[in-house]
């Protein structure tokens, strides 16, 4: 018979140093916190350099870790991790093999990636007592097409990648703009050739009408107004809610995961396609949905008796030394979110306790100093909790503010 249990969810990891040897109360605080829980559950926003090695593939937002960095994730307490994301592929196919022989041998509930298409969309599976745990982890980019796992075809070799939910990104514009372009392309656009060579290394995207182009890979449409649209193929939708549907089905306790970088242009908001997908999966089976990606917190969302934790921002964030593009203080503020539920997997309540990185000196820029969470020291936390809780009002949540931490209770 399956017993109540805790689930800590945390902001994502982006962790570059061994941590463990850090001396500091405050963090051994957060470490308590965590370790109390049966679950607990963070992105591993990396990829490791083990014994397949690899090249890097990206510029400026290169990272990738040593194996060590997993033990110390172990040693804050989690033992769950989404590997989808955009940093899982900066070391190509060779990092994701070393990341899954890595993340396998330390014995973590993981899933998001995987040495071909299929093996990629499988969800991780694993016992916490007598509860069985499913995760479903998905990455929504924008990255490149070559840095999703594919399968093999009689004429192509499989691809280890990332698990891919597959999106478009679609600008609309007013007429006026839309010429503009048309103009600029018809002038460069010389030879059918050329549209060919601007869509390598990828396919070229799909038009759907006359008023569409693909102005060298972005597709722009006329309208009577500018906008930015976000569409989910729903083929690839309806993939990943099969796989939540089947292991709902087996009995398993499921965590949808969504990792993306397409923010609204206030990024603590949440964009209507992630709502929408958040709920699709919650209907699918899923007991919890889990976001990450925009670096600082979004609202949260009760549906169906499901938590949705659309954003928890950062945990863990090293930096190199003179990165300062990340400055705003909300990057360096989250929560630790620890979800109770009873013997059935209904929710019993949320405690939100809010932390910050490196210390409450935010005007400080030693950004690459910032290496450990602490817990936000009161006057801070308390901000943080009503800010949280003015947000996800419009969500149907209520949040109240209990000392230096929040706590959701009913719904």
């Amino acid at each position: 018979m399956s017993s109540p249990f805790t689930l800590a969810i945390t902001g994502q990891s982006l962790i570059h140093h061994d941590v463990r040897q850090v001396q500091d109360g405050g963090f051994a605080a957060v470490k308590a916190l965590i370790q109390r829980a049966d679950i607990a559950f963070t992105n591993f926003e990396t990829t490791v350099l083990g014994r397949h090695g690899g090249w890097p593939l990206k510029g400026s937002y290169f990272g990738c870790s040593a194996p060590v960095v997993l033990d110390a994730l172990k040693d804050i307490g989690f033992n769950a991790l989404a590997l989808s994301n955009n940093h899982a592929f900066d070391l190509g196919p060779p990092g994701v093999l070393s990341t899954l022989e890595e993340v396998a041998e330390r014995g973590f509930l993981h899933a998001g990636i995987g040495v071909d298409a299929a093996d990629a969309r499988r969800p991780g599976m694993k016992s916490f007592s007598t509860r069985q745990v499913a995760l479903v982890a998905m990455d929504a980019g924008p990255g490149p097409a070559t840095m999703y796992a594919a399968d093999a075809t009689d004429r192509r070799p499989a691809r280890p990648g990332v698990n891919g939910l597959k999106v478009s990104r679609r600008f609309e514009i007013e007429p006026t703009a839309f010429a503009s372009l048309t103009a600029i392309q018809d002038i460069f656009q010389s030879s059918s050739m050329e549209r060919g060579n601007y869509a390598q290394p990828h396919d070229p995207p799909e038009l759907r009408s006359a008023d569409e182009i693909d102005f060298y890979g972005t597709i722009f449409s006329r309208s009577s107004k500018n906008r930015r649209q976000i569409l989910v193929d729903e083929a690839s939708l309806q993939g990943h809610l099969s796989t939540i549907r089947r292991a709902a089905a087996e009995g398993a306790f499921v965590i949808a995961y969504l990792h993306h970088h397409h923010w609204e242009p206030n990024w603590r908001e949440v964009p209507a396609w992630v709502q929408s997908l958040a709920h699709a999966c919650v209907d699918a089976g899923a007991a919890m949905f889990v976001s990450h990606g925009a670096p600082v917190l979004q609202p949260i969302e009760i549906y169906r008796g499901a938590p949705i934790f659309f954003g928890l921002g950062n945990f863990l964030f090293h930096l190199n030394e003179g990165e300062t593009v990340w400055s705003s203080p909300d990057v360096w503020k989250s929560v630790v979110a620890t979800c109770r539920f009873d013997a059935s997997a209904r929710l019993q309540s949320i405690d939100l306790h809010p932390v910050v990185i490196g210390g409450e000196r935010l005007d400080a820029e030693n950004y690459h100093e910032r290496i450990v969470p602490i817990p936000a020291p009161k006057r801070m936390a308390m901000e943080m909790i009503e800010d949280l809780a003015a947000r996800s009002q419009s969500h149907g949540v209520s949040i109240i503010v209990d000392g230096e931490h929040g706590a959701i209770t009913s719904y």
